[in-house]
């Protein structure tokens, strides 16, 4: 199975925007909506839904939630899962101006963690908007993320750039956290010296393809992939197996970010982390 697992859309376009988006996913079996960030998450997650609800087959939609703003409890995050159908969360801490770790923030993640939710860090926007915080865009801070919820399924998307060696550091330590390849294609040599550095590491098993549309497509980006090596063929550059590559692009990133069914309204199982926090909260409660 081929997964693209960071593709956008604009929710107000026309249907010739969304049109493009359609074409762009035809070389997967499944892409990853993220919802973007809006004047509203309500409103921007409502019209996600919408769209990724006529192609349920073959999109999982990723709620737009802003811990600054939205509200995070359990019971108002569900409603997303339940009644929207959405798949997981994105966040966008470095344009949003809010660090990682942020009390209300980390209060989204047991919630996400409790309903079986992967969260997407978005922070690409760090490199290219005055007003994004470069700061929080650091994979590093999602440290204490990871330590301290251990079923939660977390993707440092683009490969965290512009800080590549925390990402690689992140993945390698933690089980629960994955890296999103997302490339472009005009920058190769960006692109091999990611691959190779991931492969030096042993992390090539925690990389997920994905293609950033609309920035680019899905099938120039795993035309690029496998053309690396080709690319490098009369040089003494390291090349990287084959099969590696071939690993990222078909695995079944659903499957490992915990994503057991599509279909709307299908209530899947909280994490075992959550599981346990919830247990022991209880305990505390009856013995109070």
């Amino acid at each position: 199975m081929i997964v693209d697992c960071h593709t956008h859309i604009d929710i107000k376009a026309d249907e010739v925007a969304t049109s493009e988006h359609l074409v762009a996913s035809e070389p997967v079996d499944v892409c990853v909506v993220l919802a973007r960030r809006g004047e509203s998450s309500e409103e921007t997650n409502k019209r996600l839904s919408e769209y990724v609800g006529k192609h349920r087959e073959k999109m999982a939609g990723f709620a737009v939630v802003d811990p600054q703003s939205d509200k995070v409890s359990f019971n108002n995050v569900r409603p997303l899962r339940d009644r929207l159908g959405l798949k997981g969360a994105v966040v966008y801490c470095a344009a949003g101006g809010f660090h990682p770790a942020h009390s209300r923030a980390m209060r989204f993640y047991e919630s996400a963690e409790e309903l079986g939710w992967p969260v997407f860090f978005h922070n690409e926007e760090a490199t290219r908007s005055p007003e994004a915080v470069l700061e929080y865009a650091q994979p590093y801070l999602l440290d204490e993320i990871a330590r301290r919820f251990t079923g939660l399924k977390i993707v440092i998307g683009s490969m965290g750039t512009p800080f590549l060696d925390q990402t690689l550091a992140m993945v390698a330590k933690h089980e629960n956290v994955y890296a999103d390849l997302t490339i472009q294609p005009r920058r190769v040599w960006q692109i091999y010296n990611t691959v190779v550095a991931a492969n030096e590491h042993g992390v090539m098993d925690k990389l997920l393809f994905g293609s950033g549309f609309p920035l680019s497509r899905a099938g120039e980006c795993i035309e690029t992939l496998l053309g690396l090596n080709m690319l490098m063929a009369d040089t003494n550059l390291p090349t990287i197996p084959r099969a590696n590559i071939r690993n990222i692009i078909e695995r079944d990133s659903l499957d490992v970010l915990g994503i057991i069914d599509k279909g709307l309204g299908v209530q899947e199982p909280a994490a075992e982390g959550a599981k346990e926090r919830k247990a022991e909260k209880a305990g505390k409660e009856e013995t109070a």
